[in-house]
């Protein structure tokens, strides 16, 4: 039988897109407390379902799924070109693992072209049939057309012929700008990434007590675990806190913390750290759609993964980090001597300025986000995520300007921090910016 929880879910999936919804309003259509409709918007939220904009309020969206391509498959290659299929459709699943342009001879072509390959070539029919023999697939630019010979070698072998309108030049750009982006998104790191499954997690049901909790918590040295009904579905959290001179006889449910913040496996390590860091939390529990317990995830394990990924050499690099990488910093002053915070420049280059020729407010934004983030780790040693910027400017910025960013900190908490940036060209306060960000401590 479906809870109240799964039957709003199902509501406001029928609901149109583009329809308002508010937690009065689902309590009274499906006749639930505003607690419970609040619940299942948040997680309706969570998986897509709705989206809550500023000064809007609550909107039913159309579900955006999260593509997980760990290899970009051939299937996706003809959606990217707009292409057809003339042949091999059967191996349209297969992975594409590098794309060689066949401007070359038969002999030299040999070299390059390697099972799960994609040969990117004209109406060269003995190409076409050399790539194919050596285990790739082929793809035909300016909508030339191939032999019924090799549409046979094709079905034979599983390996697709595919066929675009576009030029060479053009179909290379989208195919390698495919794979930069696929890369990009294999690098964010997940909750499912990194937390701990069930089998190895310690939890207690409703229908332990407080002795109960007393014996796991010696036997495991940990304090704080999630409360699941007998559906294994999580209710609670039960931490030292709220066992605190309460008896042994008592019921966990009486005492844990109800309603307590879970996470799923689909969010991004860095959405569930600014949760932790804001509500000062230091285990979620890991549910799946139903709420059912799937794990659990640490501050420990998340400060761990940030570090890590901070670490990993750059496999692509997104607009952030080609901004960012203009970035220069300076340790010391003009006699030697160490800078008590350092200082930054930055060059404006010809692809960080708008229409004007003057620079970019989202560029300027996002190297004083990079420059806030880089002072808390090299004064501090502690990671930064920005919440907000309050920017302003004095004078245009223009191309080819050197800017000097000079970052000051104003307060520093155990959570959050506030910086004052002031950036200057030659010696010349251009523009300055009140930073305010959360804090979190190395692992």
């Amino acid at each position: 039988m479906a809870t109240k929880h799964d039957l709003i879910l199902a509501h406001i999936e029928s609901l149109q897109v583009g329809e308002k919804i508010s937690v009065r309003g689902i309590a009274k259509t499906l006749d639930v407390s505003e607690g419970t409709a609040y619940r299942a918007i948040k997680d309706a939220e969570n998986t897509g379902l709705v989206s809550t904009i500023q000064r809007v309020g609550t909107i039913r969206i159309e579900r955006k799924l999260r593509k997980n391509i760990e290899q970009l498959t051939f299937a996706e290659v003809v959606r990217i070109i707009d292409g057809d299929v003339l042949g091999g459709a059967n191996g349209l699943q297969k992975d594409l693992n590098k794309f060689v342009i066949g401007a070359m001879t038969l002999e030299a072509m040999q070299r390059y072209v390697t099972p799960g390959s994609l040969m990117i070539v004209g109406n060269r029919l003995d190409a076409q049939e050399l790539a194919l023999k050596a285990g790739a697939a082929v793809l035909l630019t300016g909508g030339f057309d191939t032999s019924q010979a090799n549409e046979e070698l094709a079905d034979q072998l599983e390996l697709p012929i595919l066929r675009t309108s576009y030029d060479t030049f053009t179909v290379a750009s989208m195919i390698n700008r495919a794979m930069s982006d696929q890369l990009i998104k294999k690098d964010i790191l997940l909750v499912g990434d990194i937390y701990m499954p069930l089998e190895k997690t310690r939890y207690l049901t409703t229908a332990d007590s407080i002795k109960d909790y007393r014996a796991l918590s010696e036997e495991s040295q940990h304090s704080r675990y999630p409360v699941v009904n007998k559906n294994m579905r999580v209710v609670g959290i039960i931490t030292a806190k709220d066992v605190l001179g309460k008896s042994d006889a008592q019921l966990i449910e009486r005492v844990m913390t109800k309603e307590p913040r879970m996470v799923k496996k689909e969010m991004s390590v860095a959405s569930v750290s600014h949760q932790m860091i804001w509500d000062g939390l230091e285990v979620m529990p890991v549910v799946a759609d139903d709420l059912s317990l799937l794990g659990i995830v640490t501050r420990q394990d998340v400060m761990k993964a940030m570090q890590l990924v901070q670490r990993q050499p750059q496999v692509t690099d997104t607009i952030s980090d080609q901004i960012t990488g203009e970035i220069q910093s300076i340790e010391q002053d003009f006699e030697g001597n160490k800078l008590a915070v350092p200082q930054f420049t930055f060059d404006v280059t010809p692809q960080m300025v708008d229409e004007l020729g003057t620079i970019s407010f989202g560029v300027l934004n996002e190297v004083i986000a990079n420059v806030t983030k880089r002072v808390m780790v090299a004064n501090h040693r502690r990671n930064a995520w920005i919440e907000q910027v309050n920017l302003h400017y004095f004078h245009l910025i223009q191309l080819e300007s050197q800017l000097q960013l000079q970052p000051q900190i104003l307060e520093l908490g155990r959570r959050s921090a506030k910086l004052d940036v002031n950036v200057f060209i030659e010696n010349s306060l251009v523009a300055k910016a009140i930073v305010v960000c959360q804090v979190m401590e190395r692992p």
